[in-house]
């Protein structure tokens, strides 16, 4: 399983490309809790896709932030 928070810091990584800080700043956590979330997920992911797993998101705490990203209309 997946949580929310690693997804988020999967996202902010690898699809946005931003530096370790700058996502950290984002989520609202430190440097260390971010890589930890980041690493988690990689694991997670690499391992469902080598063993053909499904990947389940859910759980975790998070808080969801209107008016960031592009509008869709």
């Amino acid at each position: 399983m997946l949580t929310y928070v690693e997804l988020e810091a999967l996202r902010l990584s690898d699809l946005e490309d931003l530096t370790q800080e700058e996502a950290a700043d984002r989520m609202g956590v430190s440097r260390r809790t971010f890589w930890n979330d980041l690493k988690s997920a990689r694991v997670k992911v690499a391992t469902a896709l080598v063993k053909g797993m499904p990947i389940r998101i859910e759980g975790g705490e998070y808080e969801v932030r209107r008016g960031r990203g592009p509008r869709s209309e």
